[in-house]
């Protein structure tokens, strides 16, 4: 989950890049957020994402698992 539109949609472009399957999805109603969009992927890809992210100076609101 991020803050702000604009910076979910550049998290999606760098993991698209990095051949990650994701999803943009609503915010789920458990989780809040300032922004009403995040990205769903594979949690086992959880680390990597993570790394991509504090290498792309893209702040986070929280990384979750959905279950």
């Amino acid at each position: 989950m991020f803050h702000t539109n604009s910076a979910v949609l550049r998290a999606e472009k760098i993991m698209r890049q990095e051949g990650l399957p994701i999803k943009l999805i609503p915010t789920p109603r458990e989780f809040s957020s300032d922004c009403g969009v995040a990205l769903r992927f594979e949690w086992r890809s959880e680390t990597h994402v993570r790394e991509l992210l504090e290498k792309a100076k893209l702040e986070i609101v929280s990384i979750r698992a959905l279950e």
